[in-house]
């Protein structure tokens, strides 16, 4: 059901089974999946794609230009996966040409009221971002992650896989996989365990993952140090330590500690 008042231009396309709500508006080039559902007063504005069965909820602000102070208009995007809720006033910037031109949302996320996501983010799957949380740009949130509510995390930082961030919390530095950060100025309080276990790692894959975090986070080694000693430890071979490892060799603002 497309409600009577909404303003959707003629070069949208909407499939079928879409539910538009009341004054709202959908402009030109953008494209909604089928049985999406979009609440009253919902703005989506050029250039944004919406996948299947998403919710979107009364006054989401979709696709609205980057607040960065270079953007000049240029025609960029928003890219949204399957199955994902917006809540109330979430806002979604689309990307800047100097950040790739897109901002990425994959699939089954729940972004609960007021979250925002600004320009150029990344976000993966089954991610969760609770009232209030706030990306700056450029941000990268892998599988599994969740962001408290009123937590604000800096530009160009990145949220491992099945971390949590809690409430409140500002993140100036990438926070690993698997781990739990929380403070005023994010600190690292272990791993994720209640998370892992909830996904069903293996016995085996958490007892390497809590030496591998012993070794780099609370023993008196530098950082390369830690890696080389983990690097030739059997934990090594496990997935998991793997793409911890990984995550942190790539680092570019530092890791949260």
């Amino acid at each position: 059901m497309i409600h009577p008042s909404a303003i959707i231009d003629s070069k949208a396309e909407i499939s079928e089974g879409v539910e538009i709500g009341p004054y709202s508006i959908i402009e030109k080039n953008v494209c909604i999946g089928e049985g999406t559902k979009i609440g009253p007063h919902v703005v989506i504005r050029e250039g944004t794609q919406i996948g299947k069965a998403c919710q979107i909820f009364q006054f989401s602000s979709i696709g609205e230009s980057p607040q960065a102070f270079f953007y000049k208009g240029e025609k960029t995007s928003l890219l949204i996966g399957d199955h994902n809720i917006l809540r109330e006033f979430v806002t979604f910037h689309r990307g800047t040409v100097k950040g790739g031109g897109r901002t990425v949302i994959g699939n089954d996320n729940y972004f609960m009221a007021y979250a925002h996501v600004a320009h150029d983010c990344n976000i993966g799957n089954q991610v969760v971002l609770a009232n209030g949380a706030t990306l700056g740009g450029h941000i990268l949130v892998e599988d599994h992650a969740i962001i408290g509510g009123l937590a604000a995390v800096h530009q160009f930082c990145r949220i491992g896989a099945h971390a949590i961030i809690s409430g409140l919390t500002g993140v100036s530095q990438d926070v690993p996989p698997y781990t739990m950060a929380a403070g005023s100025r994010a600190r690292l309080y272990g791993l994720n365990t209640v998370g892992l276990k909830r996904f069903q790692f293996s016995e085996a894959a958490v007892r390497a993952l809590k030496k591998a975090y012993r070794i780099i986070f609370r023993s008196s080694l530098t950082l390369e140090k830690a890696m080389k000693q983990i690097g030739e430890d059997d934990i090594s071979r496990v997935k998991e330590v793997q793409h911890l490892l990984q995550f942190i060799q790539q680092s570019k603002r530092g890791i949260t500690r």
